[in-house]
């Protein structure tokens, strides 16, 4: 199966916008319904949103007799809050993905690049699916079924699943419900929609352990952790002038506390309790390059500054990643962040 060349995708990177989110579904489907096979990848260092909504997809596939195999990119870890998530079993490591599938698909992934050794893969499929509901997602896709106007990209594969005819299980329902409940931040964001509360019930239906399930994606941390996050938020900086706060980790306080940095998803949550300011930021050294994460309270779209930096998002949540020192990284977040209050 040979590589999609540039032609080919520039007049495929627009199919969701053109003909509709309901055109892109059907067709979608359609595909899905006469592949042999699908190869399911999320983005690299996935969130709840990006293995709720794969490993929701992987568990379908397999109740409705259509094989499949799904996989992220390395580093090929888990976040602890994650662990509780059926089919984690299920997964494949990336270096035993197809090379060429006939129908892969993607989640919650804004980019090729976000997908790793899987873009490799991505490239060679003679159909690439997107389904996500990233504003800024390039519609890299043979076919792209987005939906901006959704909460998370779990919602986009329930209504895909709708259109397949698939009745949802228990597992798929809890995966759907771990990517509904973190991308709305346990429906304290300005997505959560009464549709959004209409879809949770729907998945608390198949009677869920959400006590517990909320315990292990917000609330549980090992003690090393919390140890962090208190000396770094004791670090955190506030720039009034353009009601910024700022808090940032390296290596070494990761090292010193024994924590493994899949631990500090949810680190930015606590920096943007902050209310002297309405937009936060946490930056972490990687051997990657500094992992930025931003979050937007009223006027400014994050996702905005995101993208100058090669990175995109949401309107009140975005992220990048830069080369850099954490210092050069933060006074370049400023520069953007005061010319975007410029132009509001």
């Amino acid at each position: 199966m040979p590589e999609h060349d540039d032609a080919e995708r520039d007049g495929a990177e627009h199919d969701g916008a053109e003909h509709g989110l309901g055109e892109a579904i059907e067709r979608a489907a359609k595909r899905i319904e006469v592949a042999p096979s699908v190869a399911l990848a999320c983005h690299v260092g996935p969130d709840g949103d990006a293995l709720g909504s794969m490993l929701a997809m992987h568990h379908l596939c397999r109740a409705n007799g259509k094989p499949s195999i799904a996989s992220f990119p390395e580093p090929f870890v888990v976040a602890p809050h994650y662990l509780f998530l059926p089919g984690l079993d299920l997964i494949t490591k990336p270096a035993d993905f197809p090379p060429a599938p006939e129908v892969m698909m993607t989640f919650d992934c804004g980019s090729l690049d976000r997908l790793g050794e899987l873009a490799a893969p991505a490239r060679a499929a003679a159909e690439l699916i997107v389904v996500d509901h990233h504003l800024s997602n390039e519609r890299y896709g043979t076919l792209n079924v987005i939906d901006v106007d959704a909460a998370a990209t779990a919602v986009v594969v329930r209504k895909l699943a709708e259109r397949l005819g698939w009745s949802l299980n228990r597992d798929a329902a809890l995966c759907l419900y771990t990517g509904l409940v973190t991308d709305t931040g346990r429906f304290q964001y300005q997505s959560t929609t009464p549709a959004v509360f209409m879809l949770a019930a729907e998945l608390a239906s198949f009677d869920l352990p959400i006590a517990a399930m909320s315990r292990m994606l917000f609330e549980e941390h090992h003690l090393d952790y919390l140890h962090l996050a208190g000396e770094r938020l004791a670090q955190a900086t506030l720039d009034a002038e353009i009601g910024l706060v700022a808090a940032s980790i390296s290596s070494a306080d990761l090292h010193r506390h024994h924590v493994a940095i899949e631990e500090t998803e949810g680190f930015i949550d606590l920096v943007r309790r902050a209310s002297e300011a309405d937009v936060s930021c946490v930056l972490k050294e990687t051997p990657d390059g500094i992992r930025v994460s931003l979050r937007s309270l009223h006027t400014i779209d994050v996702s905005l500054i995101a993208e100058g930096f090669g990175g995109g998002g949401h309107r009140y949540a975005a992220g990048f990643t830069a080369n850099g020192s954490v210092d050069e990284v933060l006074d370049a977040i400023r520069v953007a962040l005061r010319t975007a209050r410029a132009a509001t």
